[in-house]
């Protein structure tokens, strides 16, 4: 097993906000000092899963403490690899086809557009995923997504329609061109937190190296 961390590190402005508590436990028998920490978070610190509910118009129900786990946990992922470069442009349904080589079968799907480079070192949405390319993802039957792109600078609705299709999406991975097979198992893990349709999340994906 070749485990890869394809999660976004937590962001320093929210770190800094964490508060550190020392609460002393004693007893005839022990004692020691228990380390409890307060902090607030965003739902969009660090990687973050998206169900559909994210969008009010296309909710479906799914919550963070009520979806099945195992739609996230090992779940069969093909890898679609680009290469694209700063304000390249939208990526078609025959770029994606065409690169990992026919159609897509599993339930998850990961799009490793822009290569080596990181969603943060390109410019914002100077990279996004077309009409065409909805229409190839939602076709194949895919039920969670993890991107390095999708919406235009135009806002068109990316979400809108993945959602809608009840795709749940995974935004601001990292490290994805470390993954050289073209399926992996997927696992997203977030927090059991009742009520929260986006969750700062872990992104592992196992390539089935020794």
């Amino acid at each position: 097993m070749s485990l890869i961390d394809l999660s976004c590190p937590f962001p320093p402005r929210a770190a800094e906000k964490i508060r550190i508590r020392e609460v002393p436990l004693k007893s005839e028998q022990t004692a020691y000092t228990g380390m409890v920490y307060d902090f607030s978070l965003n739902s969009m610190d660090g990687s973050y899963i998206d169900l559909p509910g994210h969008i009010r118009e296309t909710d479906d129900g799914r919550r963070g403490d009520n979806v099945p786990l195992d739609q996230f946990y090992r779940v069969p992922c093909s890898v679609i690899r680009l290469n694209r470069m700063d304000r390249s442009g939208a990526v078609s349904a025959s770029e994606l086809e065409q690169a990992f080589g026919g159609k897509v079968t599993t339930p998850a799907l990961m799009i490793n557009a822009l290569g080596p480079l990181e969603p943060d070192e390109i410019e914002l949405r100077s990279v996004w995923l077309d009409s065409s390319a909805l229409d190839w993802i939602i076709g194949s039957g895919v039920r969670l997504m993890v991107s390095d792109i999708y919406e235009s600078p135009r806002l068109e609705g990316v979400f809108l329609r993945l959602f809608k299709a009840g795709v749940s999406t995974v935004c601001e991975p990292r490290h994805m061109s470390r993954i050289r097979k073209k399926t992996v198992e997927l696992t997203v893990m977030f927090p059991n937190i009742p009520g929260m349709t986006q969750i700062p999340c872990r992104i592992l994906a196992d390539d089935g190296n020794e």
